[in-house]
């Protein structure tokens, strides 16, 4: 449990692929009042997979554990993984499990989309992305030719927090946000493309309603959750975009978020349209854009490999120039599906500390490379880099951002800005208000400040020549 409330409570929901977070929060003053937690199972041998069910359960465990203040709560918001197929019969029931963003399987089908739709520009002018693995789109091709019998049954798609969000309003509602990521929503404009989902054999009424920024998805129907029955629901949005609600983020601040992925982001004014496909042009949950670009080894990779050494995952040492890209279970930025991880320039001095180093190295820079697409043209270079996710805590994280990156740092003290940003976004609802300027003022993005330093230069270049040497191995 955590303050007394001085205001309406609201709720806000992070559904991760790892587990589900509740945070009750004064939507007043931006004050934890309860928190709750209950983990998931992800699945699916070759495949990312879960059982959309065990979400719907982890929620009312994590509900549970807040207590009575989620009984008092006005209103709710589900912040939810990104590009999650899930797949419903006409009863509503999932068909299968769900496949995770992480799933790389659809990788030729992601090729095949591409080449038969007009080239990676046209996907990006016209839809904002260019359909990678990860993306929704070609997880449901995937589908239709590897199980056509899930693929017949399926009466509904829905993505991972519109499923949450339709069982607790009844109402079958999506936002621009999370709709901007799965490939078939065009940003150019606004609404979903009818001739792509024609080429994938997808019905628009098998789909959700993209609510309006600031609507209402409806109102809380559920009759086993503890919360109050008629409780305000907002439409929700993926998970990056509710982290951005959640740091009340302004166009041209740069976030770098070290968790499971890693991500960078900026909110823009300006619709992206990045033809490399590096950058995903996403739409923010408020009516402005969120570049993004995400790479799939980040700290699980970093910490596989100081297991691998026997080293806690801070016992990093400098020195030496060994390089290590550390791309375990494929790649997406770069677009390496079928990548595993390259080491270059062993000596016998080379320590296990520094190979350690290495991998922070390799995963920082293919972080970096992505924020130089990222932002603006006139993004200030000495903006400070917004660092948040597991990683942020760990030293060795923040310093290897500090070299490579050459810009100040700042570690917000707020955590949980998923479900704080679904709070800010329920409270935005209640209150009629920005959830961004909510989130402003309940001052999530304030932390530890760290000044920059000189940018390693020398340890950037031979990463970049690894990455282009190494490119024949990379493509196995």
């Amino acid at each position: 449990m955590g303050a007394q409330s001085a205001g309406p409570l609201v709720v806000g929901v992070d559904s991760s692929t790892q587990s589900t977070k509740a945070l009750v929060v004064d939507a007043a003053t931006g004050a934890v009042v309860a928190r709750g937690q209950a983990p998931h199972t992800v699945g699916g041998g070759a495949g990312k997979e879960s059982d959309p069910a065990q979400w719907w359960r982890a929620l009312g465990e994590a509900l549970d554990r807040c207590g009575d203040a989620a009984r008092q709560a006005s209103a709710v918001s589900v912040g939810g993984q990104q590009h999650g197929l899930v797949t419903l019969d006409a009863a509503g029931e999932p068909v299968r499990p769900a496949l995770l963003w992480n799933d790389v399987r659809p990788a030729p089908q992601s090729e095949r989309l591409i080449a038969e739709l007009g080239g990676a520009r046209a996907w990006a002018e016209r839809v904002g992305i260019v359909p990678r693995p990860a993306f929704t789109v070609a997880k449901w091709a995937w589908l239709r030719e590897h199980e056509p019998a899930a693929a017949a049954a399926t009466a509904a798609v829905r993505l991972p927090h519109d499923y949450l969000t339709q069982r607790l309003t009844g109402e079958s509602v999506t936002d621009r946000g999370d709709a901007s990521g799965t490939g078939w929503w065009a940003s150019s404009t606004g609404a979903y493309d009818p001739e792509i989902l024609e080429h994938i054999g997808l019905s628009p009424e098998a789909l959700p309603r993209v609510a309006l920024p600031g609507e209402a998805a409806g109102t809380v129907h559920a009759g086993d959750l503890p919360l109050p029955h008629g409780a305000l629901v907002a439409a929700g949005t993926g998970d990056n975009m509710a982290a951005a609600l959640g740091l009340g983020l302004r166009p041209g601040q740069p976030v770098l978020s070290l968790g499971t992925s890693g991500t960078v982001y900026a909110v823009s004014t300006h619709r992206p349209a990045d033809p490399t496909g590096t950058v995903a042009g996403f739409a923010d949950a408020r009516g402005d854009w969120l570049p993004l670009a995400c790479t799939l080894n980040c700290t699980l990779a970093v910490d596989r490999v100081a297991a691998l050494l026997g080293r806690d995952r801070e016992a990093v040492e400098g020195g030496g120039e060994v390089v290590m890209l550390p791309f375990l279970d494929g790649e997406r930025t770069p677009n390496l599906p079928g990548a595993s991880g390259l080491v270059h320039g062993l000596r016998h001095d080379t320590t296990a500390g520094q190979l350690l180093q290495a991998a922070y190295d390799g995963a920082v820079f293919a972080l970096l490379q992505a924020l130089d697409r990222v932002l603006d043209a006139d993004a200030a270079p000495d903006t400070p880099l917004l660092l948040i996710g597991g990683g942020a805590k760990g030293v060795a994280w923040r310093e290897t951002v500090r070299r490579l990156s050459g810009r100040p740092v700042v570690v917000p003290r707020a955590r949980e800005l998923v479900a704080l940003g679904a709070a800010a976004q329920a409270a935005g609802l209640l209150l009629e208000e920005d959830p961004a300027a909510v989130a402003r003022r309940w001052g999530t993005a304030r932390g530890a400040e760290y000044e920059a330093q000189p940018r390693d230069g020398a340890a950037r270049d031979r990463l970049a020549a690894t990455l282009t040497d190494g490119g024949a191995l990379l493509r196995r």
